[in-house]
């Protein structure tokens, strides 16, 4: 299972992004649980100095911007691989 946090105070980007990554997930099949984030302290941890961020399996893989579902799937599984 792979995990996804979404890091973000709640807006409506982050809440956006928290709905594009359950789609990616859900189109790929993936067994994925999704948490958001909401304490900017733990943004830091990450390296995030922008919101949303999108985190998987740990690690910051996008900051400031509001991906779509296909983008987040590249980033689930790069190059289509499991």
């Amino acid at each position: 299972m792979k995990k996804i946090q979404i890091l973000g105070t709640g807006c409506a980007k982050c809440n956006e992004l928290a709905a594009n990554a359950k789609e990616a997930a859900v189109v790929l099949g993936e067994d994925v649980e999704i948490e958001k984030v909401t304490d900017i302290k733990e943004f830091a941890n990450y390296g995030c100095m922008s919101s949303p961020g999108l985190v998987i399996n740990g690690v910051l893989v996008s900051q400031g911007k509001l991906l779509k579902p296909d983008q987040i799937m590249k980033l689930i599984r790069p190059l289509g691989l499991g």
